[in-house]
């Protein structure tokens, strides 16, 4: 095991102090853009999953012979929305505030 160290020791050593960087740097802007569009994505794919949980919720009510459970769905599916909707006017506020642009 101590010469596993030492042959691990001694080839850190070998390698070269500063590799060589390739490609551009991340800035803010960048970082925002791609934290923007990651956001997006997700109200979208949550958007479409309320939708789905509406209609199979009113699918639901329309065949049930006890609604109960089907309304359940329904109005679940509702407030997810209307969170996943809340979610995203929130984020475009903050946004805004960061990048000064709500005001101009």
């Amino acid at each position: 095991m101590i010469k596993f160290k030492q042959l691990a020791y001694a080839g850190l050593a070998l390698t070269p102090a500063g590799l060589p960087v390739t490609g551009n740097a991340v800035t803010l802007s960048v970082a925002q853009d791609l934290i923007q569009r990651v956001a997006q994505f997700l109200i979208i794919i949550s958007m479409v999953i309320a939708v789905i949980m509406i209609v199979y919720g009113g699918i639901r009510w329309m065949i049930a012979s006890d609604p109960a459970e089907a309304k359940k769905i329904v109005l679940n599916g509702i407030i997810g929305a209307a969170i996943v909707l809340a979610v995203g006017v929130i984020l475009q506020t903050v946004a805004g505030i960061v990048t000064f642009q709500a005001f101009s």
